[in-house]
């Protein structure tokens, strides 16, 4: 019996041995990870859970811990969420923010300068191109110039030709004016005065050059062929003369553009258009040469838009003293665009696009953001003006804030936003009136929270709850 007693003295022993000591072991190992039980289960049980949702955003809401059709587990509400939920707010901890990569800054005034870039194309100065259409019928007796290309100078032959309305009107014109000089009789030299000036003013009309026509009121004999020559320096864009055909008055034989100054035509989107101005000065890079820069200055806005490309052709005259432009070539067009004044602009990052409209959240305090509904105007390359919802100072999120979208419930923001200021739709009125778990479960990117909709089986289940 003694040693009966004596093994239960010894097991019971044992067992407080052990259990203090693994007590004690638990406490040290928690202290060495800088653990506080006591501290965890005072914060956890701070923490109320109202309910669990779908973690992948579906509306269905449950009061207790459970898994989806695909096994994962649905995701704890606190009640901490609803409260920042119905104070128009997103609060997330300070730890999770740093986590986040959260960037702020400050709404400011600065005048929007911005770069407008547009695809051209090198074209002739129109009002630089000739064309050497004779008019009168006639042969081309040679060719001086006949390669399509070909650089010519002004006064540099071109081609002859015979024509005999050429003769005939040379004739006339010397007989006349043979008749003023030999003629006594006041009329009649009158009357051979004017036949004379007649002949004079048709071989003028006819495009033959002053000292040719002196050339043919010296001669006493009528030329058969007469030169034409090239009216500018240029080049040679169309050449359809050929040596021994016969041409017919007004048919276009050769056609030189001057290319000392040629255009760009830009083709500038539509969204951009109202920010170029004429006479303003732009710069154009070319593929040919990617080390050099020409500068241009805008001449002419056309004003018809191609329903095809949405863009409205910008005329730009450039000089090309080189010839280092080429007619057809392609070109990059960069036009600065200075805005009017200095405007009221955040980060062109800090706005959230739902498509619909456009939010940027504001920074409240440490890890309290607040969601804006704002309306833009212009934009630059960084900055875009904000009309409304933002004031000059505040701070909005310029970088993770998609990610603080995801992290929180910022549909059950922006509606008790609308709520509040009355301005909401009959949409958004009805996602007001619907329970919060509704509300919860649209949780996610706004792009996906405006979608979901509550269901009358997570309504049951969370008045339940």
């Amino acid at each position: 019996m003694k040693k009966i007693n004596v093994m239960v003295v010894g097991v019971l022993v044992g067992v407080v041995l052990t259990t203090g000591g693994g007590y004690w072991w638990g406490n040290r190992k928690a202290g060495d990870r800088g653990q506080k039980p006591t501290i965890a289960v005072a914060n956890e049980s701070a923490r109320k859970i109202l309910y669990y949702r779908n973690a992948m955003g579906l509306p269905d809401t449950s009061p207790v811990p459970k898994k989806d059709a695909t096994g994962m587990d649905y995701v704890p509400v606190y009640d901490e969420e609803v409260a920042s939920s119905a104070n128009n707010s997103i609060s997330i901890s300070v730890e999770k923010v740093q986590k986040l990569g959260v960037k702020t800054e400050r709404a400011a005034m600065r005048v929007l300068d911005k770069t407008v870039r547009a695809a051209g194309r090198v074209e002739a100065d129109e009002r630089h191109i000739y064309s050497i259409a004779p008019k009168f019928e006639g042969w081309i007796d040679k060719l001086y110039v006949n390669t399509t290309g070909e650089s010519v100078s002004k006064g540099q032959a071109l081609f002859d030709v015979y024509s005999p309305e050429l003769i005939s009107a040379q004739r006339e014109y010397a007989i006349a004016a043979q008749g003023v000089a030999s003629l006594k009789d006041a009329d009649n030299k009158r009357s051979m005065q004017q036949l004379a000036e007649s002949s004079l003013l048709r071989l003028k009309n006819w495009d033959i050059s002053g000292q040719q026509v002196q050339e043919l009121a010296r001669s006493e004999a009528s030329r058969r062929n007469l030169t034409f020559h090239a009216p500018v320096n240029g080049i040679v864009l169309e050449k359809k003369a050929v040596q021994g055909m016969r041409f017919m008055p007004g048919e276009t034989l050769y056609q030189i553009a001057d290319l000392s100054s040629v255009w760009v035509l830009a083709d500038v989107f539509e969204q951009d258009i109202g920010l170029v101005q004429v006479s303003s000065k732009a710069q154009v890079k070319l593929d040919a040469y990617p080390d050099k820069r020409f500068e241009g200055v805008v001449s002419f806005v056309y004003p018809t838009l191609n329903a095809a490309t949405r863009t409205v052709p910008v005329r730009l005259e450039i000089a090309n003293p080189k010839g280092l432009l080429k007619p057809a070539m392609f070109a990059q067009v960069e036009i600065p665009a200075v805005g009017k004044g200095e405007v009221l602009t955040v980060p062109t990052s800090a706005v959230i696009d739902s498509g619909t409209r456009q939010i940027v959240l504001v920074q409240l305090a440490e890890g309290r953001f607040e969601p804006r509904t704002v309306r833009l105007g212009n934009r630059s390359e960084d900055y875009v003006e904000v009309l409304n919802g933002v004031a000059k100072g505040e701070q909005v999120v310029v970088a993770a804030n998609f990610l603080i979208d995801a992290e929180s419930n910022l549909k059950a923001a922006l509606g008790g936003m609308s709520h509040a200021h009355g301005g909401s739709t009959t949409q958004e009125k009805a996602q007001d009136n619907s329970p919060p778990a509704a509300e919860h479960a649209g949780h996610g990117a706004l792009g996906s929270t405006e979608q979901a909709k509550p269901a009358a089986s997570s309504q049951s289940r969370h008045e339940g709850h």
